[in-house]
């Protein structure tokens, strides 16, 4: 028999175990589906979380699978394959076969980081090649910093990087000329620019060296900011019929601010449909969102307990 539960999560981040934790406490049945590939995965810790700062990634989920288990949320390491509708209830199919039902579906997939198409920017990623001045420019400050520019937004970017070190250069690559403001701003603040199109960066197994332009100019640096595409993880929402949203910086499902979307019985809650949410914000969001769900969940089932109290009343009065 299909397993059926009140919610099925998909994503077993900082956003999805949250919600199963709150879903839990509220003796709601909740299956988190976790394919075990959390995008922070390469930071060797997460940042500006209160009373846990600097905690290893995998350390933290760990703790969360815990703590939803002991509310008994079930964590099932696979991956959701598919999702469709079956009168009320939400199918998701999962990649080791078998299909799973829920009254409520939340996604909580995240995002995928689409990097510049620079080699050694994979490589070194979430080690010296980062893009969050808040989630890694602790730990860069003070050294040879450089921006990677490909957009108009690499600017703002160099400018709170500058913050953090009095050595930053702006490798203009394929972003735009800066205006006469933001140039005027860089030269006062001492930033290099640096035009050319960068062709690689020169790094090791253990640290990035330099940047290397495609005319072989070499600058050296010890950590390189770049600007990703960020794309939500939302095939299962486009499935069953929902249509992502453009932002400037990528893509999103658009939802209330408590997680709700326009598709009936599916919500989302962390990087799917907040570009910008670190892992403390992505918690929150999950909280918010299982509280949510429990509530559309309770008048569910006072509505469906006075119909049932109606059907009894009405074949007593037959009687």
């Amino acid at each position: 028999m299909t397993e059926r539960y009140d919610v099925v999560v998909v994503g077993g981040g900082a956003a999805g175990l949250a919600a199963a934790v709150t879903l839990g406490r509220s003796l709601r049945s909740v299956l988190v589906v976790d394919a075990g590939e959390p995008r922070n995965a390469p930071a060797a810790g997460a940042h500006n979380l209160l009373g846990r700062e600097g905690v290893p990634p995998h350390e933290l989920l760990a703790a969360g699978r815990r703590e939803a288990g002991s509310y008994g949320a079930v964590v099932r390491r696979d991956r959701a394959a598919g999702a469709r509708r079956d009168g009320d209830d939400l199918v998701v199919t999962l990649a080791e076969g078998g299909d799973v039902r829920a009254r409520v579906l939340l996604l909580a997939t995240g995002l995928t980081d689409v990097l510049p198409d620079v080699p050694g920017v994979r490589e070194r990623w979430g080690a010296d090649v980062l893009h969050c001045p808040y989630c890694h420019g602790w730990e860069v400050r003070g050294r040879r910093i450089g921006v990677l520019a490909t957009s108009e937004n690499a600017v703002h970017q160099t400018l709170l990087l500058r913050q953090l070190s009095d050595d930053v250069t702006l490798f203009l690559h394929t972003g735009p000329e800066p205006d006469e403001a933001a140039h005027e701003q860089l030269a006062a603040l001492g930033v290099r620019v640096v035009r050319g199109t960068v062709a690689r960066l020169d790094h090791d197994d253990a640290a990035l060296r330099a940047v290397v332009l495609t005319d072989g100019t070499r600058v050296d640096v010890d950590a390189l900011a770049v600007a990703p595409r960020f794309v939500a993880n939302a095939d299962l929402y486009e499935q069953l019929g929902g249509t992502v949203s453009e932002h400037p910086f990528g893509t999103y499902v658009a939802s209330t601010p408590g997680g709700r979307t326009d598709l009936p019985g599916v919500w989302v809650a962390g990087n799917t449909t907040d570009l910008a949410a670190m892992v403390g914000a992505s918690a929150a969001a999950g909280v918010l969102a299982g509280a949510g769900i429990n509530a559309d969940l309770v008048h569910a089932d006072a509505e469906a307990a006075v119909r049932a109290h109606r059907s009894l009343a009405s074949a007593g009065d037959r009687a």
